[in-house]
């Protein structure tokens, strides 16, 4: 993909026209539909995935497969190295699909293309060959989506963010038309060229695809400094997936790491807002369960799978269940 340089002017009254007809939803632009209340009893309008990394210790994704199904779940959100795991110990992809299926369940992201879009052409060309293996891997399993993870830059480079979007449009190309998996750039507060939801969002739009998406999660919202208004102003349809958790009031926002995650409505997240703006967005994919807290690892998995199910649909009832 080409990608020409744009003067000042036309950027300044063409780009943002743009933008704003792309992705932002002013209240002229606001979903007027409403999502019916269909999942997990009538109680959400999403339905509800477990990450497993929220019960990570709990053994192979076979069996973590089997706690999302038995907690009731409507999806399961695995990561690419459980799928590796799975291969080299003999399984088949293609049948576990057909398994999560048979369960009921839905697999709506893979985590992930690491290091999928490298600073340099001359690193980008070594990737191909991982790329490929991990949408194979994804499409294998039934996935929707893949979260795509920028490579960080290093001390003595800096990350040309128009080279990323260009990158995007390929993987995009990649996964759709060969695998028929979608990729999704993903914000991290470690990644200081693409930390906040915006800088994805830039990412996203300027690949210039009509299926370009982000991946959200509301930690990294709050950790890397983006806060919560962006979701007023994006459309439902430019989010892959939307990762659910809460914070406690300490440590500080500059100190958290993921294992500072806790069950959704046990912290400071002002959720009828976020969910609020989510539904007005007129998402309607899944929200999905990410914790990565050691001490719910010690814990009968199970019952961390309910007792995280149940905290996500309340928080979501209050927050949206009166329509």
């Amino acid at each position: 993909m080409e990608m020409r340089p744009i003067s000042r002017k036309k950027f300044l009254t063409g780009s943002s026209a743009a933008v704003a007809g792309a992705v932002l939803s002013g209240s002229a632009k606001k979903k007027t539909e409403e999502v019916s209340n269909f999942y997990q009893g009538g109680r959400s309008p999403w339905p509800i995935a477990l990450s497993t990394s929220t019960i990570r210790p709990s053994g192979d994704i076979a069996e973590k497969v089997s706690i999302a199904a038995e907690t009731g779940y409507d999806g399961i959100e695995v990561w690419e190295g459980e799928l590796n795991d799975y291969e080299e110990a003999g399984g088949d992809l293609k049948e576990l699909g057909r398994r999560i299926r048979d369960l009921g369940l839905q697999v709506p992201n893979v985590i992930a293309l690491w290091e999928a879009i490298p600073p340099t052409q001359e690193e980008w060309v070594t990737r191909e060959e991982d790329h490929r293996r991990r949408f194979r891997q994804a499409s294998d399993v039934g996935a929707k989506y893949i979260q795509t993870v920028l490579t960080p830059a290093r001390e003595w480079q800096e990350y040309d963010l128009n080279f990323a979007a260009e990158k995007y449009h390929e993987l995009l190309e990649m996964g759709i038309s060969d695998y028929n998996v979608t990729p999704a750039i993903k914000f991290l507060q470690f990644l200081p060229h693409v930390q906040k939801i915006g800088q994805a969002s830039a990412i996203a739009l300027n690949a210039d695809h009509p299926e370009a998406k982000i991946s959200v999660d509301v930690f990294h919202m709050y950790s890397g400094g983006s806060g919560w208004n962006a979701l007023k102003h994006l459309q439902g349809s430019f989010l892959a997936i939307f990762h659910i958790d809460d914070v406690p009031p300490n440590p500080p926002r500059e100190e958290l790491e993921d294992e500072h995650r806790i069950y959704p409505g046990d912290g400071i997240f002002p959720f009828s807002e976020i969910l609020t703006d989510l539904k007005e967005s007129g998402y309607s994919d899944f929200v999905s369960l990410m914790l990565y807290n050691p001490d719910y690892w010690e814990q009968d998995p199970r019952d961390v799978a309910r007792t995280g199910l149940e905290k996500t649909v309340t928080v979501i009832e209050e927050a949206v269940g009166d329509g």
